[in-house]
């Protein structure tokens, strides 16, 4: 079959690959649709960083060159002798985390913070970017009947920002600042607004991306490029946001995040950084301001958890995915017109989705 595999920075390379055999415990899904992520972005241009290179990974014992692509969903085509709460023709989204079983917060039921937390389709496994690919039947979430199978795919992202907004503290009414509204920040978006968010205010420099922002729910659009968002934010509300996150994973707009909040302020960081930042201290200390990192979602044993708050929220249209699928390739066009494209500072694309059916 054919699926992507990297190899290295700047080096993905979609090839002919041997389907692996589904074994007692696993399902084969047939992917209907992969969606690259910022993640897979990063790998592309700076990693390797979740992909393991020289030491294989703790979990999956892998070692690039392995089959990317972790934000996806399809139809279950074969399932091992031990599955019994899946079947043939089940619609599911895959929930990625690899996890040891082993540490203290898996112990405590923290699976997405294992010591040697990783990711179908980044630290090994078999990944989205191909016609199909064969799981533990544990990482297969069902769909249901709700939501169409193509929206599975955007499970993932969505189930980060429901993480993060969890993780904010955020309570109903609060005053909320997202700095960047690419996927994941449409995302928080969303999930803030469905968790009571008063007023939520956007920073992004790109007009296309403000625009999907507001259908997201942001009723306040601002271009830091024009205007302050620190001086903008503290002069319309009650001395600045309740809540904000960092979603753009630049040095400015993690402290923009931070100067933003009003005394007792919290943070939520939800971005993966390339670089270390510099940020003066007393802007947490002086006014009690509070910074708490998010990664990813619940996973393991609770990997339907928060995958099915996403999925009861799709079904209900309380998320709406139409603001986030910008594009959809095939799986031979994914560095030329996926990568590349979504790495265009000039593009307007958000979510670009992988269809190994098309041409």
């Amino acid at each position: 079959m054919r699926a992507a595999t990297y190899h290295g920075q700047k080096d993905i390379r979609v090839e002919d690959v041997t389907a692996a055999a589904v074994g007692p415990g696993e399902v084969r899904i047939d992917v209907d649709s992969c969606g690259i992520c910022g993640s897979d972005l990063h790998e592309y241009t700076a990693g390797p960083i979740f992909v393991p290179e020289g030491e294989p990974h703790p979990v999956s014992g892998e070692v690039a060159p392995i089959r990317m692509g972790h934000e996806y969903s399809g139809t279950i085509g074969a399932v091992g002798d031990d599955v019994t709460a899946l079947a043939v023709g089940d619609a599911v989204a895959v929930n990625p985390i690899l996890y040891c079983g082993e540490c203290r917060q898996c112990r405590e039921g923290n699976y997405h913070i294992c010591d040697s937390i990783g990711f179908l389709g980044l630290s090994g496994g078999n990944g989205g970017f191909a016609e199909s690919a064969v799981v533990d039947a544990e990482h297969a979430v069902p769909l249901g009947e709700g939501v169409p199978l193509e929206h599975g795919a955007l499970v993932e992202p969505l189930s980060v920002g429901l993480h993060a907004v969890r993780r904010s503290g955020l309570q109903a009414g609060d005053a909320v600042a997202v700095f960047g509204s690419g996927p994941i920040g449409l995302a928080v978006i969303q999930c803030a607004r469905v968790a009571g968010a008063g007023t939520i205010f956007v920073s992004e420099p790109r007009e296309a991306r403000r625009e999907r922002a507001a259908d997201c729910g942001a009723a306040e659009l601002i271009d830091p490029s024009a205007t302050d968002p620190v001086e903008y934010i503290h002069a319309h509300t009650d001395g600045g946001a309740d809540v904000t996150f960092e979603v753009a994973g630049v040095e400015p707009s993690f402290n923009a995040a931070v100067e933003s909040t009003a005394p007792d302020g919290r943070t939520t960081v939800v971005s993966i950084w390339e670089e270390t930042v510099s940020t003066h201290l007393n802007d947490l200390v002086l006014a009690e301001r509070t910074v708490t990192g998010t990664l990813a979602y619940l996973g393991g044993p609770r990997a339907g958890e928060e995958y099915g708050m996403v999925i009861e929220m799709l079904a209900d249209g309380r998320l709406d995915p139409a603001p986030f699928i910008t594009g959809r390739i095939g799986l031979d066009g994914l560095v030329a017109n996926g990568f590349d494209r979504l790495l265009d500072p000039e593009s307007d694309h958000v979510k670009i989705l992988v269809k190994p059916e098309l041409e």
